[in-house]
């Protein structure tokens, strides 16, 4: 028999105590939406990042509290 584990929840306590940026994974789990969304959000927008370097995108940990009401804007 197996088992599985839901995914963690993240806090907005966690976010705020945690790194700068966030990989947009790590963002989609906090929004609750699945990675590829994460990346479709980024591309249309709706995400906000930063762009470091040629390839590599962070997203903003005080932007997405933003997002998710968590600081005043």
């Amino acid at each position: 028999m197996s088992t599985t584990t839901a995914p963690a929840l993240h806090t907005l306590d966690e976010l705020r105590s945690g790194p700068p940026t966030l990989s947009i994974g790590q963002a989609a789990q906090y929004l609750g939406v699945s990675r590829a969304y994460g990346y479709a959000m980024a591309r249309e927008g709706r995400l906000p990042t930063i762009k470091l370097g040629e390839r590599r995108v962070r997203v903003p940990a005080l932007a997405l509290l933003k997002m998710l009401g968590g600081e005043d804007a």
